[in-house]
């Protein structure tokens, strides 16, 4: 896959007025949702804060469900988050894999340093407690120790190791540099990866690519295009088998297992 830019973004079906109405609804209902819950989730965070996050990552579960049902795109769950110490790799398509994997489970994303930036998004980022780290060579031994902290105090650490998005239709190769954190001594012998898979299903009428979210696609323009849609998307996260890290001892050799994985998850999704 290597060189996949993944052509222009699919033309959206036309809508009409109630295209415009259901962006209007679905704006005011998400900007309510999301930003009124967190005021209260700040507030809980200080008072929490003494026995570390026992309360906070449950309503981000919640208001990224709730985000998603405001959308009209239905969750569907197969398989289990692990309950093995974990970090979890899963391939990219959009800016709505933020809702859409952190529904089902409490975990902290891994994301490049621009997500802190981005409008909307990024104040979430910040309060929900992303790791960001920058794609240059002299910050990756730094990175590298600061993950593997976070995975030895127990943080469920989320990444996206193609390094960056897709229209959803194929896994392109993962980073393995990204998987260097899980090989250090002290974490390796009880960590496990667990590959996840996303796929999403286009509302009715849509090209099979109306999520994804890649290349020169732009945020703006792609956020009002599912704010009009019509009900009738979903989304599948399948967890798959958690990966022993012990059983490895090459970082290249775990990201193409993971790789293979999530791969196949993609092409057997929909049997």
């Amino acid at each position: 896959m290597i060189g996949w830019n993944g052509g222009p973004a699919p033309r959206p079906a036309p809508q009409g007025p109630m295209g415009s109405v259901r962006a209007g609804g679905r704006f005011l209902a998400l900007i309510m949702t999301v930003y009124g819950l967190l005021v209260i989730f700040l507030a809980v965070r200080l008072l929490e804060w003494p026995w570390g996050r026992p309360i906070t990552p449950c309503l981000t579960c919640l208001v990224c469900r709730a985000s998603l049902t405001i959308l009209g795109i239905r969750l569907k769950v197969e398989g289990q988050p692990t309950t093995h110490p974990a970090a979890l790799v899963a391939n990219h398509i959009s800016w709505l894999d933020i809702l859409a994997l952190n529904a089902p489970q409490k975990i902290v994303f891994v994301a490049k340093r621009e997500v802190r930036s981005w409008f909307g998004i990024g104040i979430l980022a910040r309060a929900t407690g992303t790791v960001f780290i920058e794609r240059k060579p002299g910050k990756v031994r730094d990175q590298q120790q600061q993950l593997a902290s976070r995975l030895a105090a127990g943080d469920r650490l989320l990444m996206f190791p193609e390094g960056t998005s897709t229209d959803g239709m194929q896994v392109l190769a993962f980073k393995s540099s990204l998987f260097a954190p899980f090989l250090n001594p002290g974490i390796r012998e009880s960590l496990h990866i667990q590959p996840v898979t996303v796929q999403y299903r286009a509302p009715p009428g849509e090209d099979p690519r109306f999520f994804g979210w890649w290349g020169a696609i732009v945020m703006g323009p792609h956020l009002l295009r599912v704010l009009r849609a019509k009900p009738g998307g979903a989304v599948r996260i399948r967890f798959h088998q958690p990966i022993p890290v012990l059983d490895f001892t090459d970082r290249k050799a775990l990201a193409e297992s993971c790789e293979r994985v999530v791969r196949q998850g993609l092409h057997t999704a929909g049997s």
